[in-house]
């Protein structure tokens, strides 16, 4: 019998390198909307992921759900990323960058120079500003933060701001929080194959199938946060989320089948029983 040159899981040992660190896991979570500080707790041990983030406004204001934030999670194990949500402007998220910088290393982080700086001057559709977001992501680089900005699945910003020094990308999928999937695969492909640094698929997702499509098509990574907290089963969608991205990492390294317009019989032909 063939045996394999190389184990299965081989893939999965590339890890994902953000500005020179490693993690392990490609998922991303957040704190937000959780019914409870437990229950996301609980969701954020059975995602796997090693990176969460934080919006620095709302733990700064004791926002509702977010009171004790920082104290309800292992800082030792996991990294923070602190993000600028609520910024409408990009000064301010500068500003919110800076507090955010001060928040990890006073959670004994002192290395931590990560921030996603989001932008959204827009209410209803909560979509990210280009203009204000590569201002701010130009200075913030200039001050030495490692900026991961939230984006439209724009390839020509996701370029820019990949040139001004940002460490990753993170095109939406779809509206925060709408649960609408990947409605713009076409963009991300773009972007995926546009830019060196690494993508992380951000907002839209809505069910595991939708987080192993984007990483098939060749996300680095996913962000997931409302599709986890606002399940029936916090814990157990979270678990869910991390299985799949990591099923559709491994699948897009195992390189899918061509897609053809015709059948092909997965039977070999010799040797069938044919009439006289």
């Amino acid at each position: 019998m063939q045996t394999l040159d190389r184990p299965i899981t081989q893939p999965l040992d590339r890890p994902l390198i953000i500005a020179g660190k490693t993690f392990k896991s490609r998922l991303m979570t957040g704190t937000g909307k959780y019914r409870s500080i437990e229950e996301m707790q609980q969701s954020i041990i059975a995602s796997g992921c090693e990176i969460v983030t934080v919006a620095v406004r709302r733990v700064q204001t004791k926002a509702a759900g977010h009171e004790g934030l920082a104290e309800a999670l292992d800082w030792s194990k996991i990294w923070m990323l602190p993000n600028t949500a609520g910024c409408q402007t990009a000064e301010d998220a500068i500003r919110v960058a800076r507090l955010g910088r001060e928040m990890a290393k006073l959670l004994g982080q002192e290395d931590n120079n990560f921030v996603k700086l989001e932008v959204i001057p827009d209410a209803k559709y909560l979509l990210p500003d280009p203009i204000g977001t590569l201002e701010a992501a130009t200075q913030l680089v200039k001050e030495g933060f490692a900026v991961l900005p939230y984006i439209n699945a724009d390839p020509l910003l996701a370029k820019r701001l990949e040139e001004v020094g940002c460490v990753t990308v993170m095109p939406l999928g779809s509206p925060i929080g709408s649960g609408q999937g990947i409605k713009n695969a076409a963009n991300i492909q773009i972007i995926i194959d546009t830019v060196k640094v690494p993508v992380v698929v951000d907002a839209g997702i809505g069910t595991p199938s939708e987080a192993a499509l984007a990483m098939e098509i060749g996300a680095d990574a996913l962000l997931i946060n409302s599709a986890i907290a606002l399940a029936q089963n916090a814990p157990a969608m979270a678990k869910a989320m991390g299985m799949a991205t990591e099923a559709g990492h491994l699948a897009y390294l195992a390189g899918r089948i061509p897609v053809k317009d015709y059948a092909i019989a997965s039977s070999p032909v010799t040797g069938t029983i044919t009439s006289k």
